[in-house]
């Protein structure tokens, strides 16, 4: 057997050992094989999130986006359209940008001035003849879409089709207003643990009743009020948010089933909350098309690595990408009204407390997670029929994608 790669009858006698309902084997949690299939068959073949738009508002901004060990330049051209370049130069490969983010009105390569635009065209090469064939060495591109100013890219030559994510996800977006928001703060996260764990604890609610103390107040459904009368104002205000969102003509929900790779689901907070914060009061002005602060959360899901939750005047996206066998980076946003000014409209802990405490708390769970998946005596385990539907999900998708050749 390889060292580097996995024998067909390795992979398919990994696949088989597989029990439907149970966790993955240990070695698909930290096998270096494994992870450069994930790779290969999974990551470079679908689409993933890149970010908000604003980390390229303008012509010639840039910011890199690295999978693996391919590096993109995602940035905009004179005519304000988004690309993705790779960022290895075609004279001898260097590496064009060398900051992870910046303002260039030509990508110059340092190591010998080949010099390229933004449409990854080249426009000078150095030291080449006359006659040199400058149009058949332009920079490689791969897709990029961007989809109410959040931004999609794809490794692959044939890309899967981005419209029906787009299609479905779109009268939803809209009322959140993202072109018209701005990065609030960023942070980012070095994770212990292979992402298949991190997806995994983002697709089950059995860890949060005890996990989860802060999103558990903000959010109905989850553990029950102790009062009867408190259960009943519960439901009355579940059903009148509930109504709202169908007042707008949007799905309460679209489950995986109906579009493959993505979801999306209205989840009706608590009484006494109006948006996702530690104590349920506003935290920020209102973005988008709300008026008042009466809509519930609104969540996202695309696999393999974009999570999204709104409310009527913040919204967080997470972005995680897979950088080893057991290593992986998050990286969490909260975006605001464009003219909300910190300190004035806006205190920055509390934009951020909740999903602040939240992510932390499952960063902790997933590495915690992959000690114990580390261990000789690992064996596959069991999930739950009621609460842990979505793992067995995600598993049959994920090994759905791996078997595609």
């Amino acid at each position: 057997m390889s060292r580097d790669r996995l024998s067909p009858d390795a992979f398919d006698a990994l696949c088989a050992s597989h029990r439907d309902g149970f966790s993955l084997p240990q070695a698909f949690y930290g096998d270096p094989r494994v992870h450069a299939l994930d790779l290969e068959r999974l990551w470079r073949r679908r689409w993933l999130f890149a970010g908000h738009a604003s980390r390229i508002a303008q012509p010639g901004d840039y910011t890199l986006f690295k999978l693996g060990d391919d590096e993109l330049i995602l940035t905009r051209n004179a005519q304000g359209e988004a690309r993705a370049l790779f960022n290895t130069c075609t004279h001898r490969g260097s590496a064009l940008c060398l900051e992870p983010c910046g303002h260039a009105a030509k990508f110059v390569c340092p190591y010998h001035q080949w010099v390229f635009d933004a449409d990854g065209e080249l426009r000078s090469a150095r030291n080449m003849p006359d006659d040199f064939d400058k149009a058949s060495f332009g920079l490689r591109r791969a897709h990029i879409r961007e989809l109410e100013s959040l931004l999609f890219v794809c490794f692959a030559e044939e890309p899967p089709d981005f419209e029906p994510f787009a299609n479905a996800m779109r009268p939803h977006l809209k009322l959140h207003g993202l072109p018209r928001a701005k990065v609030a703060a960023t942070r980012a996260y070095e994770l212990r643990a292979n992402w298949k764990l991190m997806a995994e604890n983002f697709f089950e609610c059995n860890h949060c009743p005890t996990g989860h103390p802060e999103y558990c107040k903000a959010m109905a459904g989850i553990t029950p009020p102790p009062r009867v009368e408190d259960r009943e104002a519960e439901r009355a205000h579940v059903e009148t948010q509930r109504a709202w969102v169908a007042r707008r003509g949007l799905a309460q929900q679209l489950s995986f089933e109906a579009g493959g790779w993505f979801h999306l689901n209205h989840m009706p907070l608590r009484p006494g909350f109006v948006t996702q914060s530690l104590d349920g009061k506003p935290v920020a002005p209102l973005m988008g098309e709300h008026t008042a602060y009466e809509a519930p959360a609104f969540a996202i899901v695309a696999y393999p690595n974009f999570w999204f939750e709104a409310g009527p005047d913040v919204a967080v996206t997470l972005r995680t990408l897979p950088r080893g066998p057991q290593e992986l980076s998050v990286e969490a946003e909260w975006l605001v009204h464009a003219d909300a000014v910190e300190g004035r409209d806006y205190d920055l802990e509390r934009v951020m407390g909740l999903w602040k405490a939240t992510g932390e708390q499952d960063w902790a769970l997933i590495e915690n997670n992959q000690r114990g998946v580390n261990s000789s005596r690992y064996r596959p385990g069991p999930y739950s029929p009621a609460s842990e539907g979505g793992c067995r999900r995600f598993v049959a998708w994920y090994l759905d994608q791996l078997r595609k050749a």
